[in-house]
């Protein structure tokens, strides 16, 4: 695996040489509906055909479930060229995926306090 600032495609003082766009083929649509905070993780099937290399370091990144958000943040990529990574490797079978636990209530009172609570211990 290439370290950050190796290799022909980063360098340190521009960071990533090529476009986001050209990762996800021009696609800005994933064929799988993902939601920041869907888990993602890896079946252990090796997918079939020609994968570029953010597919295998973002499957490499899903050996234990993961939310999208988190895989975006490794790849500093945005979270739209990850989810179509992402929704390529659950295409080929390399992926499953689960809603996150809140889908029906993203509002509920008790999660927004703890994300808060959580937040306020961080600063």
């Amino acid at each position: 695996m290439i370290a950050a600032g190796d290799g022909p495609w980063l360098d340190d003082a521009a960071g990533r040489l090529i476009r986001p766009y050209t990762v996800s083929n021009g696609r800005t649509r994933p064929s799988t509906a993902l939601d920041l905070l869907s888990q993602v993780m890896a079946t252990g099937t090796t997918p079939l055909g020609t994968l570029g290399p953010e597919h295998a370091e973002a499957l490499g990144r899903c050996a234990v479930p993961v939310s999208v958000a988190e895989v975006a943040a490794h790849l500093k990529l945005p979270a739209v060229v990850t989810k179509v990574l992402l929704a390529d490797l659950v295409d080929c079978g390399a992926l499953t995926t689960k809603p996150p636990a809140f889908h029906h209530n993203p509002t509920d009172r008790s999660l927004l306090e703890a994300v808060l609570d959580g937040l306020r211990r961080q600063l």
